[in-house]
Parts: structure tokens; sequence; C-alpha cells
């Protein structure tokens, strides 16, 4: 026989099979009732789901040439529940076709068409379509002896759908809508592949969920899981491994990633956080969850360029907990204070924009922080170690040790939220630092050089950094050794006004004073700075100051006294001591000399300050500064008067 007529033979063979399943199908549309059909399914869709469908529009039943039966406005749920698990506009069977054959009504998969579901979950994890888990357990239970088991679909698809989940002791109501699903678990295979897409929040969302062992899964058994979620707010794979027994456990690899962690926080429904910054994320970790907790270790996270490694815990139950450790080698966190203004614009005044603490109270925090370096706006601090604690709003950051300003930094820094805005309250102690850069960084003042150990604490509260200041309260200590003030030569001064008392001060803000030690000792309370005593040595001057300073207004009333100490006093027995005050703002103050005690110390000028006191000495006091002697009157001689003008009257001058 040749090949030709094998072929012949064959394509006979196939065409009599078709036709005969044909006349088959054909028959059976006549033998089976569309009411017989359409209870079948029904049945088959309670067995596999547990929940009861019912069915308030037509039903369609079609067994030629594919057998398809369609339901319209359907709903499943148990008949005890409040709100059915389900809700749909139509639902589509599609039956099996060799079961068909023998006359038997089974559906190989279903068609939703914009169904609502919901999924409830209780306190105990159950949820209203835990039947459905319990019947694919059963149905797909390895080697099952009951042939009466119900049958499984082995596809869902949902179209246009709305999936609200709902856990009313977690606050949880989360609506994802225009769901577009394709949930397949096919008969051959053990596993189960999830994808589609839905809108959450008003961003679509791109889907893949996958689990190797299905009949594992729903029997709370180890079983692979993949995850991907794809959209324009985060970037999300996990590849691990599921179980539920005794309770729900995660474990595998997280990445995530978004181009926006404050959008994304936002999407999420957290409130932004203040400042500025968290842009750019990426993380990578080794992932556990168990129940409520999410543990990461090996983390390698990124953050506005900055990175970092370490281990991180969330809690979810109850109050939202995040715990963990980092280290970087480099930080640099110039974004997130980059908002934080002090001064308005570019006055010297305070600023008054309202200060925004929200977002502190969503979550809870503590996490020890260390990095070799740190970068802000206004410093650049070496190796440092912190921790940060946020209970109910009130953020703490603790810093253990700070290489800073070429000294060691240590205290406290605190931040809270209250009703007229917010509550600040500092601890620092600045060790062995370099005070120009120091004070110059973190206050504007460039008016001390040398090292020296600066202690400050202080609190307040205020809806604006204008309102802090009024309200300030604490102290402040300063020793600084070796160094030089800035801005004033006090020893020239000194020694110019010693031997000419009234040669003129000049503009003395400038130079150098050179010192060997300096303290000072500050109290403050409602935004005013009490200097109890500043005081300044060296070898050739000493000073001793007191007075205050307001805050808000940032500047100085100080009076004080300089006197010339050693060798380069002109004339050390009259101990040559000259009183000053200092007023002005703080980042330029001017310095005056006391007048009445520059005048006792001239000679010829001195009787002119008792003078004033007695108006019958002015007049001698006068002709002792001038040699003795009153000069007369100055008399003009006459002058003729113009051409044509009138001869001048009697006892007055002749001239203009």
């Amino acid at each position: 026989m040749t090949v030709a007529a094998c072929l012949k033979r064959i394509g006979i063979a196939f065409a009599a099979v078709a036709a005969a399943g044909i006349a088959v199908l054909s028959g059976i549309s006549f033998l089976i009732p569309a009411e017989t059909v359409r209870h079948a399914i029904k049945g088959e869709i309670e067995a596999v789901t547990g929940l009861e469908p019912t069915i308030r529009g037509a039903t369609s039943v079609s067994l030629f040439p594919w057998g398809t039966v369609s339901f319209a406005d359907v709903t499943l749920g148990d008949a005890r529940g409040s709100q059915p698990a389900l809700v749909a506009e139509q639902l589509t069977t599609r039956l099996r076709l060799m079961p068909l054959l023998f006359g038997r009504i089974e559906a190989a998969d279903l068609s939703l068409l914009r169904p609502k579901i919901l999924v409830s979950f209780e306190p105990s994890g159950a949820s209203n379509w835990s039947s459905l888990a319990q019947s694919l357990a059963r149905t797909l239970k390895p080697n099952a002896a009951d042939p009466d088991r119900p049958m499984s679909f082995s596809e869902l698809r949902i179209t246009d759908g709305t999936i609200e989940l709902r856990q009313t002791h977690h606050a949880l109501d989360e609506i994802l809508t225009h769901v577009e699903m394709s949930l397949a678990w096919p008969a051959i295979s053990k596993s189960f592949v999830a994808t589609g897409r839905f809108t959450w929040r008003d961003e679509p969302i791109n889907a893949s969920i996958s689990l190797s062992d299905l009949a594992a899964a729903v029997g709370g058994d180890r079983t692979g899981l993949k995850v991907r979620l794809n959209g324009e707010p985060l970037r999300l794979a996990f590849d691990g491994h599921l179980s539920s027994k005794p309770t729900v456990k995660m474990e595998g690899t997280l990445a995530a990633d978004t181009a926006s962690l404050r959008r994304t926080l936002v999407w999420a429904g957290q409130t932004p956080l203040p400042g500025g910054g968290f842009g750019r994320f990426a993380l990578k970790a080794h992932t556990d969850v168990v129940g409520g907790i999410v543990a990461l270790s090996g983390v390698n996270v990124e953050l506005d360029g900055n990175t970092a490694e370490g281990v991180l815990a969330f809690m979810t139950e109850g109050r939202p907990r995040v715990q963990g450790t980092l280290a970087a080698d480099t930080l640099d966190l110039t974004s997130y204070v980059s908002t934080v203004h002090l001064l308005h614009g570019s006055s010297r005044d305070w600023s008054r924009v309202r200060i925004v603490l929200d977002g502190l109270a969503d979550f809870d925090l503590d996490l020890r922080l260390s990095a070799a370096k740190i970068d802000l706006t206004n410093a650049k601090l070496g190796r440092t170690a912190i921790s940060a604690n946020m209970r109910e709003g009130r953020l703490m950051v603790t810093i253990g040790e700070s290489q800073a300003f070429g000294g060691v930094l240590k205290g406290s820094l605190g931040f809270g939220k209250e009703k007229n805005g917010a509550e600040i309250k500092s601890e620092l102690q600045f060790a062995d630092v370099d005070l120009e850069s120091c004070l110059g960084d973190l206050f504007g003042i460039h008016r001390l050089e040398g090292r020296g150990t600066l202690a400050v604490a202080i609190e307040g509260a205020g809806d604006s950094v204008l309102a802090l200041t009024q309200t300030l309260n604490g102290s402040a200590t300063l020793t600084a050794t070796q160094g030089a003030l800035v801005g004033l030569n006090v020893e020239q001064l000194l020694r110019r006004l010693e031997l000419r008392p009234l040669s003129g001060g000049g503009d003395f803000r400038r130079g150098r004073t050179p010192f060997d030690k300096i303290t000072m000792t500050m109290k403050l309370a409602a935004g005013t700075a009490t200097v109890e005593h500043v005081t300044l040595e060296s070898p050739a001057v000493k000073l001793v100051v007191a007075g205050t300073a307001s805050i808000p207004e940032r500047d100085l009333d100080l009076k004080g006294t300089a006197r010339l100490v050693g060798p380069h006093a002109a004339n050390v027995a009259s101990d040559f001591e000259l009183p000053f005050v200092v007023q002005g703002p703080w980042d330029d103050p001017i310095m005056l000399p006391d007048a009445e005690s520059l005048i006792r110390r001239s000679g010829a000028a001195a009787p002119l300050l008792d003078a004033v006191r007695d108006r019958n000495t002015v007049r001698s006091a006068i002709e002792r500064l001038t040699t003795g002697a009153l000069p007369s009157p100055l008399v003009l001689p006459p002058v003729a008067p113009p051409p044509g003008a009138a001869p001048p009257e009697p006892g007055k001058p002749a001239g203009p």
C-alpha cells in the first residue's frame, strides 16, 4: 500500500470520528434537558466552593458546537452571611468534552464578568472563602480514592472585576478595581498560576503569583512560591516557600525598588514624612514572614544614593513597628535637612514657616545606624554611631559618638508633635572641637578660634522656628583654650586708650585677641539667654563679661571690663581697667568703651565730668582747659553800605 493511500484512509477515519462526534453532540443537545445541565453546574459550583450559588437572572445552555452554560446575575455565598462572597453580572462555564460525550456534565473552567468579590478575614485567620480551600484540599489530595469527590475547575478567568479585602480587627479595607486575572491549576500539573493586572489606589499593577504544589499549599504544607508585582509606584519580587501549618510562614528572597519612596508611602496610605529626600529606593534581603512579623536578614538597602547593610524587622500586629541595625560607609543626609530653614530667606530673622511633623505618628521605630562618614548641609561628620527611637509621634535620636569638627560629639535630639506645633529637646556635648567650624556651621557665629568643649541643653515648643526661639529654656557652657577672639584686638585698644583716653576709638572691630583660656556659662529662660559670666584670659588681657542675649531678636546686650595685665600694661601700678558694652546683632556686634571712664582718666578732661554736675564751676573748668582766660566777644568792623542802600538805623550794625 502506498503512503498516499495510507494517508487517505487515515483522513477518512478522522473525518468519520469527527462526524460521529458531531452527531453525538447534536444528539446530546436534544437528549439532555437544559434544566438538567443548569442544576448539574450549579451543584458542582456549590460542591467545589462550599458556597451556595443563587442565580437570579436568565440561564443560557449551548451544547453544540461547544458546551457552554451562562448564568446572569449570580451570587455566591453562605446563606447565613449578611453579604455574599461573590456577585457577578454573568458566569459562564465551559463543559468538558469527553465527559459530555458520555452524557456527564462536568465544568472545565469558569469565566466571571464584572464580578464583585469580597474576601473577609476573621481574627483567627479564617475567611469567608475557607470552604473553597478545604474543598480544593480534598479534591487535589494525591491518590484520592473517592470517585465522587468534587471536580475542581482547571481555570478561572475574571474580567473587569472588583475585589474587596476586609479585616475588621486590623482596620483593613482595601479595594482592587479593574481586575483582569486568569487563575489556572491544570489537572496534569501540581502547579497553580495566577496572572493579570488590577488597579489599586488609582495605580495599575501587573501581578503574577505561582505555587509549585497547589495541593500542598491548600493543605498547609510547604510549597514553592513566586510573586511578581510591577507598577509605577513599586516593583516587587519574591522567590521562596510558603506554608500555613501551624501558622502562615514565608521564607525566601525579597527584592523591591521604586523611583520615589515618598510617593510609594503616600500611595500605600502613609502620611508623607517631614523634610526632604526619600526618593530612589531599592531593597534586597533574605525574608522570613511568620504571623505578623517580617524579618529581613542580609539586607542591602539603597535610599537617595546611600547604601547600607544589616538586618531589619517589621511588626504588623497591633501598632506598626520597625526595628533594625544598619551600617554604611558614607551617608549624605543633605536632602533630608535641605527643607529645614532656620532663617527667613536672605534676612537674619528666624523662619516663620510652620513646622510640620506629620508622618511620625504612623509607626514606631527602633533603629541603630553607624557610618564612617556623614555629610550634612553645613557639616561633615566622621565615624558616627546613632540610634533612633520613635514612639507615638516622638522621635529621639541618640548620638553614641560622632567624630565631629575635629573632636567628639555626644548627646541626643528629640522631636515631638504638639497641639501648637512641634516640641524639641536637646542635650549635646561637643568635646575638644574646632570652635570656628563648630559654631560657624551650627549657629553662624564666626567669632571664636581655638579648641574647646561646648555643652548645650535646651528645650522649647512652637509652630515655627521663631516661635521655638521664644520658648527656649535650658543652659549652655563653653570652655576653650589657646584660641582667639576674632574681629577685635582688645590689647591694642586698651594700650591706646591707656595712653590717650580721648584719642578716639575708631573702628575696633578688626584684628584678633589671642587668649589662653575662655569660659562661659549661660542660662536660657523663655528665649532670653542670661550670660552669667564670660571670662577671657591671656598674658596681656583679661576680659570679664555678663549680660543678656535675646534669642528671638538675635542681639546682644552685654557689659564687661577689659584690663591690661603683665608687662604689656604701660603703667602696671595704675591697673588700667576699662568698662565697655557689647550691643547689636550677635553675628556683627559692636563694642563701645565706657565714655565716663575715659574722661576720668584724662587729666585735662576729667574736671568736665564734675563740672556738668555744678554749673557754677563750668566756666572755671573751661578756663583751665583753655589756659585761663576767656576771649573777648568778637567785634566786627563796620562795613560801608552798598550804593543806593538806606543808611543803617541807629543801634544796629552796618554790615550784613
